[in-house]
């Protein structure tokens, strides 16, 4: 039997948003949900019937055109205006997995009776959502300001039966997938384009996205950084918990026991030392991956307050009789939650590349460059320059975005947050770490063998015979960039078990 998510009051969190997209869950309106959405379209229309005042985006121009009054019979024409001319996005296409968490939130927020749509309008977004039907939306063209209003233009256009969608395995126009599907354009009321475009789903998505990942990266980097430490024949006392509970940062104290428990009976970890200190790569992985699982926990908690909340102005309050015109658009919590997260995100490849470095060095019983032969091999030269260059990237990215503004709307717009560009940076600040962890993988797996015949603990072994099905040691000088390839894929590979 097929699964449903009914949307309603009740919180959303990234764990039940995992859920529905792993689970493939299907979308339907709470009856809660169906009321709240027809009781404030009801009040709006009546408002409007008795009400001849200017109320900005209902009856009147938008941004700067906010004075200029439109007359009752132009306003559905109005609504689609808007619509047609925010369709200014450009640059790539957003991912599919992103457009259908915006295609989420957007019904999720326009659920809660503040904004003013057709009950119609939502259950077509719906559709669009289980049906796999993906408007094409752009990563440029948001100043996260007045919400993503570009983006949003772009998830709005095939309501019209205009602009592009994916579907069916291939990019095609909206009218002719509503033709297929025999549904009819949606006709615009009043508000209705001014709802659909005002809101944070672009930066809310691709932060939701990315922080579902992230937090298996966290795990990913805790992992690679024992096997890591192992080949390096590192110490364990800095893991000791006596150490982290006298200076207990949360993410400290999980990094460290997580490691601890990793290494738990491994014959290298316990063999003597001949040396008394490890580099901060290796002794300092409980504070510094600590501190960005901490960065996770909090831009987790701005997320969540934002997934739950309504994003588009006016809002509309049935039980206190007014529309109040606010900025509840602005994407300000999300732009510096998203630069911190990137910083997070950008310091655990840091550490990482450092740690391949010393791997390679020739250090500690460790053949230079982890290969037999070295000179006649490069070995694994290079890969630490490509970990080096992708790491310096990721330092580039991370310069905030949050901290620029351009005046937008003839003034009127003359703040805002630049969160969009945050939210498309922080993903390929992701997309790197995990570039850099795959690289770093290999050089741990191959820079472990040479500890041989000594074993790692149960754990470590059973996840490198894995590694080792799919990327086999180099004994001798190969295209390296098919085992970066298969390592990144087996990582891959490895978060879906983890999903299930």
């Amino acid at each position: 039997m097929e699964q449903s998510h009914y949307i309603s009051s009740e919180v959303l969190s990234l764990e039940v948003i995992q859920e529905i997209i792993s689970q493939n869950k299907k979308l339907a309106l709470s009856d809660e949900a169906k009321v709240a959405i027809e009781k404030c379209r009801t009040y709006l229309d009546t408002k409007m019937a008795s009400n001849d005042e200017p109320i900005y985006g209902i009856n009147t121009g938008f941004g700067s055109l906010c004075n200029v009054k439109i007359s009752s019979e132009n306003l559905s024409q109005l609504q689609e205006n808007l619509v047609k001319s925010h369709a200014c996005g450009t640059g790539e296409a957003v991912p599919h997995e992103i457009v259908k968490i915006m295609l989420l939130l957007k019904i999720q927020s326009l659920s809660y009776g503040h904004s003013g749509v057709q009950l119609q309008t939502v259950d077509r977004l719906i559709d669009f959502y289980n049906n796999d039907i993906l408007p094409i939306i752009y990563t440029q063209g948001s100043l996260g300001a007045s919400g993503d209003l570009a983006p949003l233009a772009h998830l709005s256009l095939p309501l019209l039966g205009e602009g592009e969608v994916y579907y069916d395995g291939f990019r095609q126009p909206a009218s002719k997938v509503l033709e297929k599907m025999n549904w009819k354009p949606i006709i615009l009321q009043s508000k209705e384009g001014l709802a659909l475009l005002n809101g944070t789903q672009f930066m809310s998505a691709y932060g939701s996205y990315i922080l579902l990942k992230a937090m298996k990266f966290s795990y990913f980097a805790d992992v690679i950084g024992a096997i890591s430490l192992e080949a390096f024949d590192g110490r364990k006392e800095p893991f000791n918990p006596l150490i982290h509970y006298i200076r207990p940062h949360k993410g400290q104290i999980v990094t460290a026991e997580r490691i601890l428990e990793f290494l738990e009976g491994s014959q290298i970890i316990e063999q003597e030392k001949q040396h008394v200190q490890d580099p901060y790569s290796f002794r300092c992985m409980p504070q510094v991956h600590g501190a960005s699982k901490d960065t996770i926990d909090y831009v987790k908690k701005v997320f969540k307050t934002e997934i739950n909340s309504v994003t588009d102005n006016p809002n509309i309050f049935i039980e206190s009789d007014i529309i109040v015109s606010g900025g509840n658009f602005h994407g300000q919590p999300l732009a510096l939650a998203l630069d911190f997260l990137s910083i997070g995100l950008a310091e655990l490849g840091s550490i990482s590349e450092r740690r391949t470095y010393q791997l390679i060095s020739g250090l500690r019983g460790l053949p230079a460059f982890l290969v037999d032969n070295p000179g006649l091999n490069s070995g694994f030269m290079i890969p630490q320059y490509t970990a080096a260059s992708i790491a310096s990237q990721n330092k580039q990215l991370a310069t905030p975005a949050s901290i620029d503004s351009i005046v937008s709307s003839n003034g009127q717009e003359d703040h805002v947050s630049m969160g969009a560009n945050a939210a498309t940076k922080c993903l390929k600040i992701m997309e790197n770490l995990e570039r850099i962890l795959a690289i770093e993988l290999m050089n741990a797996s191959q820079a472990i063998e040479f500890r041989r015949p000594l074993q790692s603990s149960e754990f470590i072994e059973t996840f490198l015979k894995s590694y080792r099905d799919e990327v086999p040691f180099v004994k001798e000088d190969r295209i390296l960039h098919y085992d970066i390839e298969k390592s990144i894929a087996f990582l891959n590979s490895f978060m879906v078990e983890l999903d299930n």
